[in-house]
């Protein structure tokens, strides 16, 4: 996975590890778990680390941000309203005409075959936009 630059001496790859290991609870164990299908379903996709601490994954423009709060790992996808979604992953953001974002609570399984499928058609996406 290729890295992006950042601001500071921190890559970051290694800011998105430090988020991971300061969590220690179930959500850096869902962060992990999704930059590990992201890198499976996107290898070229560069992390970077964006507005005061989200990471980012971009491929021709962005694919998810993982946000961590409290009781929910939030993944936004930035032109999710404009992607086929059959196994209905998308639960949160629903109301907007652009993102659409997927919350994980503690306890809940991720179905990975889908969200691998959905990161390579938001990287289809990007890429069609491009052209």
């Amino acid at each position: 996975m290729a890295k992006s630059a950042t601001s500071g001496d921190e890559a970051p790859s290694r800011l998105i590890d430090a988020r991971i290991e300061e969590l220690g609870d179930w959500r850096g164990k869902i962060l992990s778990q999704v930059r590990g299908l992201i890198r499976e379903a996107a290898p070229e996709a560069v992390e970077e680390w964006k507005w005061r601490g989200v990471p980012v994954w971009s491929h021709g423009g962005i694919i998810c941000t993982g946000e961590t709060y409290k009781s929910v790992v939030k993944l936004t996808f930035a032109k999710g309203a404009s992607l086929e979604d059959p196994a209905r992953l998308f639960n949160a953001s629903l109301e907007g005409n652009t993102r659409r974002a997927i919350d994980i609570h503690e306890g809940e399984e991720l179905d990975e075959r889908a969200f691998k499928a959905l990161i390579q058609a938001a990287v289809a996406l990007n890429g069609a936009k491009a052209r």
